[in-house]
């Protein structure tokens, strides 16, 4: 089985999201929806999904006309495959270079790829500099513009907002808390500021973790988990600080699977 985790550039018209989220059908496990980062992840499982949806945003939506906090390429932005139960990262790299020839082929979209080979952050800093994409067109689409595919193991996209606003706090913050483990960006959220951190280790450096040492530098307005996180990331909380870390056993991959008919076997 293989988890996608689909992230597009709207988060405000709720007509436009309407129609990319319905065509996810069944295979959605969760939505979240920021309308100040102007973005969306879905969660869905298996291809033929995750192809549903980038086909949906890429008619529905313009990245000409997205205004938003967070870094972005496209409007189907960044479409990563994580192997679940006994799928491995080959099959996770094999769906990954399937989506982005359909994309660039069939939707002429430029797709670059990362996983094994390189970083999602790398691309971000490099696409359309001295990064060619690996599919489609040599330029952005007119309207789609490009398509981050990916394949990657389970990671937490966790954000912390602070309670005071200040920026070059959130920036110093998030420079300190980078590692093998986190990546992290201090971003200007409408009036307010936060901490956006991808837990790409989140076994070894969890949402407990930065939470902690974030605390430990300024004071934390609240804690927000984008999407789901796995059960064996939430076992490792002491349920007590559950509330607080914005985390519960109804919002794990396990959970979700099992509440819409999936197998969970060895899904974490």
């Amino acid at each position: 089985m293989l988890e996608c985790v689909i992230n597009i550039s709207e988060g405000r018209r709720t007509d436009r999201l309407e129609v990319v989220v319905r065509a996810a059908g069944r295979e959605l496990l969760d939505l979240h929806t920021d309308p100040d980062h102007n973005r969306s992840v879905l969660t869905v499982v298996e291809v033929p999904a995750a192809r549903a949806v980038v086909l949906a945003a890429t008619l529905a939506l313009d990245v000409g006309e997205h205004e938003g906090a967070h870094p972005r390429l496209g409007v189907a932005d960044v479409v990563p495959f994580v192997p679940l139960g006994s799928s491995t990262m080959a099959d996770a790299v094999a769906a990954r270079d399937g989506l982005a020839q359909w994309v660039g082929d069939e939707l002429g979209v430029p797709c670059f790829v990362y996983g094994p080979e390189r970083s999602l952050p790398e691309i971000r800093r490099r696409a359309f500099v001295d990064l060619a994409p690996d599919t489609g067109p040599e330029r952005p689409h007119p309207s789609a513009g490009a398509c981050c595919v990916g394949a990657r193991p389970p990671l937490v996209a966790y954000n912390l907002w602070l309670a005071e606003p200040d920026l070059a706090a959130a920036r110093s913050i998030a420079a300190d808390l980078r590692s093998p483990a986190v990546r992290a960006l201090g971003l200007a959220v409408g009036a307010d500021v936060q901490v956006s951190m991808n837990l790409v280790d989140p076994l070894s450096v969890g949402p407990a973790d930065v939470y902690d040492a974030v605390a430990a530098r300024t004071g934390i307005a609240r804690a927000e988990l984008v999407g789901l996180i796995p059960g064996a990331v939430l076992e490792r909380i002491d349920p007590a600080r559950w509330s607080v870390l914005d985390v519960s056993e109804d919002r794990t991959i396990e959970h979700r699977l099992t509440a819409h008919g999936f197998s969970t076997e060895g899904a974490g």
